[in-house]
């Protein structure tokens, strides 16, 4: 088990940055998989990236090097730097807990912990 916490997110002009945080608390697992999804209202959650307690990294092709993760193993936060920002990344961002590899693991159901979701809007 274990408790996700996310900040960040925000508002930007087109080719801007945003950071998110994810920290996951109330675990006893020291090897997770924190990934993050977005969701625009009436669309299905989508996956965009995940990092693996290794460091090892897996990116959706709409924000592959654009974004990219990093970790704070010290404090189990994990970070995602959002670069050049486009209005279509606009949605709503879930970070999602998995105990153990993250693997392949990119649908939603593969995930049993959510934090609370943290709006990026990205204007034109």
């Amino acid at each position: 088990e274990a408790q996700v916490v996310a900040s960040g997110g925000g508002s930007v002009s087109d080719g801007g940055s945003l950071t998110l945080s994810c920290t996951a608390s109330q675990t006893s697992y020291n090897n997770f998989c924190m990934a993050w999804f977005r969701q625009i209202q009436g669309k299905q959650r989508e996956y965009v990236a995940a990092i693996a307690t290794d460091g090892s990294t897996k990116y959706s092709d709409s924000v592959g090097g654009r974004f990219s993760a990093s970790l704070d193993n010290t404090k189990n936060t994990r970070y995602l730097q959002m670069n050049s920002l486009k209005p279509e990344d606009s949605a709503t961002y879930y970070c999602a807990w998995m105990a153990g590899a993250c693997y392949s693991k990119t649908v939603p159901y593969d995930y049993g912990f959510w934090g609370q979701g943290t709006q990026v809007t990205v204007s034109s």
